[in-house]
């Protein structure tokens, strides 16, 4: 498996027709002004009848008018749809007709939205957890139509010319959250090396620099049919928002497992392990709860001996449940040990979930 060709899971790759390895930015928020449709009105209307031109109310009622649905697809950058155009309504319900023939109600309209997205009303605060393709949830109902003359015929009104309008369907701004699913999540601090070590084994083309926040945005690779996202750096103070904070924190909330990488150019290895979880435990969710994995980066710029030590340590201190990875970017022995390791333990987890479920 170690010699298997690597794929690229760019979202240009599978979604459009650029080139293969070029990436796309990922918009993972947005916000939309969604509006169900207005019932069609009611009508005045009259039955006309041989030798009866004056037969009797014959106005029907208004039609319904469209839902708003949004519904899970498996397109994670489908968000980029929604980049210039923000506004969307249903259609809305036609008039009532002669004869008291009910107006035609107008067309639902249907939001696709990627996978892993949670939709919010910010009218109401409801939320909305798109979790599975094909998943499809009702947000905003259209208004009921209205009713024609026909409807107030009585004993004592046999010629009615009450009428009502359509009521207006329901209508609010909604916030549209991507979180993403992964089947393992790297996180550390910025300069860390995640970004570094996505393209080494995935070939994701993500932004490579020896600065803090390089990466802007989650970034997605192919690892021989898992999924592993580049999660910005998190600092400290991240789960009250410092940096970019809550930004990123939401996307390890439903990675399955999380790869730890510390940079061994940092004064206190563990110091930096430590903000990075306590990151992860005030932000909540369950996020420290995740089975971890820690790689130390960057072994190039200590000895064996130094490197010995450090693990010894980390081991002493911490007390892992798996053992302590390291790697170099520029040791291809250690690169393909690495990824020997990995494709190890996503299989086991892979066949773990299936006995779960």
């Amino acid at each position: 498996m170690i010699g298997k060709k690597k794929n690229t899971f760019s979202f240009t790759s599978l979604f459009s027709p650029l080139p293969y390895n070029e990436l796309m930015a990922f918009i993972d928020e947005v916000r939309l002004h969604l509006k169900a449709g207005d019932g069609g009105d009611g009508v005045v209307r009259w039955r006309h009848e041989k030798f009866k031109p004056k037969a009797g109310p014959g106005g029907g009622d208004g039609g319904r008018g469209g839902n708003v649905y949004v519904e899970a697809i498996p397109d994670l950058a489908y968000l980029d749809t929604y980049k210039f155009k923000k506004e969307f309504r249903a259609e809305n319900g036609q008039a009532g007709g002669s004869f008291g023939k009910k107006g035609r109600s107008g067309k639902d309209l249907v939001v696709k939205l990627p996978r892993g997205s949670v939709v919010k009303n910010l009218s109401t605060g409801e939320e909305y957890d798109l979790d599975e393709v094909g998943k499809r949830v009702l947000v905003l109902k259209g208004g009921e139509g209205g009713l024609g003359n026909e409807h107030f015929k009585s004993s004592t009104n046999t010629t009615p010319y009450e009428w009502t309008p359509g009521k207006p369907g329901e209508e609010a701004d909604f916030l549209v959250e991507l979180r993403l699913f992964a089947d393992l999540g790297l996180v550390g601090l910025p300069s860390a090396g995640k970004s570094t070590l996505l393209n080494m084994i995935t070939n994701a083309k993500s932004k490579v620099g020896a600065y803090h926040f390089t990466t802007l945005d989650p970034h997605l690779g192919d690892f021989h049919g898992y999924i592993i996202a580049d999660i910005p750096g998190i600092i400290e103070g991240a789960s009250e928002g410092k940096g970019l904070g809550h930004k990123f924190l939401k996307h390890v909330w439903r990675t399955k497992a999380i790869l730890h990488l510390i940079g061994l150019d940092s004064d206190d290895p563990i110091r930096d392990y430590r903000i990075v979880r306590n990151e992860l435990k005030k932000y909540g969710q369950g996020l420290d709860q995740k089975d971890e994995l820690i790689l130390l980066t960057k072994t190039d710029l200590v000895s064996e001996e130094e490197l010995k030590k450090i693990k010894e340590k980390m081991i002493k201190e911490l007390s892992p449940r798996h053992p302590i990875l390291s790697y170099s970017a520029y040791d291809e022995e250690s690169i393909q040990a690495l990824k020997a390791f990995l494709s190890s333990f996503l299989e086991k987890q892979k066949k773990e979930d299936k006995n779960r479920s």
